[in-house]
């Protein structure tokens, strides 16, 4: 599968333009699950040598993206029912402790960008652009991590974020696509209660909102046979 070059984007090292690329390939499902990384065939097909592409292979392996196995060779990892799990479980931690401590911080100017967000939202599903939907689902987690000014909140949270969406594309047609209607009524009731600062609802709103998600997840993936691609 071909793998997108970003434009116009300054890397300081090779390395760093190898792990870049790679990895926005494997998070965009450019480079599938299970799919064989050959380094002698990434190295030409980026145009750099292969000690690059050695280096970049091993700080996504530490991502758990990429499986290294020696004298085999590296492969996307796959998305597997445990990965899926982690995801939601580490997304429901983060965002009990984000939801709140954003209910607690949060200004007008916070309230009203959130408020922005949700409405379009709900403009793309009315349009039936539901493509566009999951980026403005993570700007709305992501500004309500924002909202606490805690680096490392913040950081995790966009972390945790960027593996969800790999899940999400990978699924998109079995799973998210039927959930939109749900989530999105979630996700006005959990900003309620963070306008109004409803701490006891807002922590159940969070935890439903993610369990929600991960049985919908888990249901499609049991619903199909371990070697059977989902229509991508």
């Amino acid at each position: 599968m071909p793998i997108a070059i970003p434009k116009g984007t300054h890397h300081r090292t090779k390395q760093e333009f190898v792990y870049q690329t790679l990895r926005n390939a494997i998070m965009r499902c450019d480079l599938g699950p299970g799919e064989r990384l050959v380094i002698d065939d990434l190295a030409r097909r980026l145009g750099v040598s292969i000690i690059p592409v050695r280096e970049a292979l091993q700080m996504l392996q530490s991502e758990a993206l990429v499986v290294l196995v020696p004298h085999v060779g590296a492969t996307v990892a796959t998305i597997s029912k445990d990965s899926i799990v982690d995801v939601f479980t580490m997304l429901e931690g983060l965002e009990t402790v984000g939801t709140r401590l954003a209910a607690e911080r949060a200004t007008p100017e916070d309230h009203s960008r959130l408020i922005a967000i949700v409405h379009d939202m709900e403009e793309v599903i009315k349009q039936q652009r539901y493509e566009d939907w999951p980026d403005l689902n993570t700007r709305f987690h992501l500004t309500i991590a924002r909202i606490p000014g805690l680096a490392m909140l913040e950081e995790m949270t966009a972390r945790v974020l960027t593996c969800w969406d790999r899940v999400r594309r990978y699924y998109f047609k079995g799973v998210l696509v039927y959930r939109l209607e749900q989530a999105q009524k979630e996700h006005h009731e959990i900003l309620a209660a963070i306008t109004s600062r409803n701490l006891p609802a807002l922590e159940a709103l969070v935890r439903r909102h993610n369990q929600g998600a991960l049985h919908a997840y888990l249901e499609y993936v049991n619903s199909h046979h371990a070697d059977e691609w989902p229509e991508s």
